[in-house]
């Protein structure tokens, strides 16, 4: 007779079909929780979701070969701005542990700068942003047949090695810049988890994605010194110091204030509004909105002075 862990005798426990009715259908019925005690459904719902999430993988992977370009897909950056802080939106891989960037491939008869708008809207329930591209990654080794075949394994899905998922793939980089409160973000079948993190807290991240994200921040430092930023990574008003603090945050380093306030009014896209911000320790704040008009013609035309 089995031992329990204190060393006495174990109950010997006799299994009837009844118990296992009864006990399948108290699972059927119960009701779980995540950790901060928000309902999620219960068994049979948890379980009817897993089901049609693996159903779509499968669907997907038999499909894929057909619809997508081979050897191409699109990786996005998408950088939101909350609580003065950068962020970034990552995915959680499924069964392995490491988050990616939100990605995907190209349809065949689709223009690639479609396909990482599609994503955007796939992943963060958004369609109007600004969006650019900044680079092609394409080193040999960048991709990582291994962490698909795992995951795959897990599922109870076994592709033959030559699958068009394991092949080499050359990404496109882009990055968007989007206002947080308006995103919405969602998983896709490869992933559980989607949200946002501190770009200066980043998790251990798949592949080359971290040098994907380092090179999209760096563009994006770049283009702010020839373009203007913060029309959608900021509320549609604000004030002159939270727009110091988005400048701030995205070249890491201090601005003089009347520096910034003086180039930034010179530049023109400003509208100065008569309320002001109240509930301020200090004196209330002036508050501003872009003037769209100037605002699209100096991301066409350019600025000048850089920071």
């Amino acid at each position: 007779m089995r031992a329990n862990r204190e060393g006495m005798p174990a109950k010997q426990i006799v299994i009837t079909w009844k118990w296992v009715f009864a006990h399948c259908v108290r699972m059927t019925q119960a009701s779980y929780f995540t950790e901060s005690g928000e309902k999620t459904g219960n068994f049979y719902f948890i379980y009817s979701r897993m089901t049609k999430q693996q159903q779509e993988l499968e669907k997907f992977m038999e499909e894929g070969g057909r619809k997508f370009l081979p050897s191409l897909s699109v990786d996005c950056v998408i950088f939101g701005f909350h609580d003065g802080q950068l962020k970034v939106l990552l995915l959680k891989l499924r069964h392995v542990n490491k988050w990616c960037l939100p990605g995907g491939f190209v349809l065949k008869d689709e223009d690639v700068a479609d396909a990482a708008v599609r994503v955007l809207h796939e992943r963060a329930d958004i369609d109007k942003v600004f969006l650019q591209q900044f680079r092609v990654f394409g080193s040999p080794g960048r991709s990582d047949a291994g962490i698909h075949r795992k995951m795959m394994k897990k599922d109870g899905l076994h592709p033959s090695s030559d699958h068009w998922i394991f092949q080499r793939f050359v990404t496109i980089g882009y990055y968007a810049l989007v206002e947080f409160s308006e995103v919405n973000p969602l998983p896709d079948n490869f992933s559980d988890d989607c949200g946002w993190w501190d770009i200066d807290e980043l998790p251990p991240l798949m592949m080359d994605h971290r040098d994907i994200l380092e090179c999209a921040l760096e563009s994006l430092r770049s283009h702010l010194n020839y373009h203007p930023i913060g029309y959608n990574l900021l509320p549609r008003v604000f004030t002159m110091p939270q727009l110091q603090r988005l400048y701030e945050t995205i070249l890491g380093k201090k601005l003089d204030r009347r520096n910034f306030q003086r180039k930034m009014l010179a530049y023109g896209i400003l509208k100065k509004l008569r309320e002001t911000k109240r509930g301020t320790a200090h004196k209330s704040p002036y508050q501003y909105s872009f003037d769209l008009v100037k605002y699209h013609k100096a991301l066409k035309d350019g600025l000048k002075g850089g920071w």
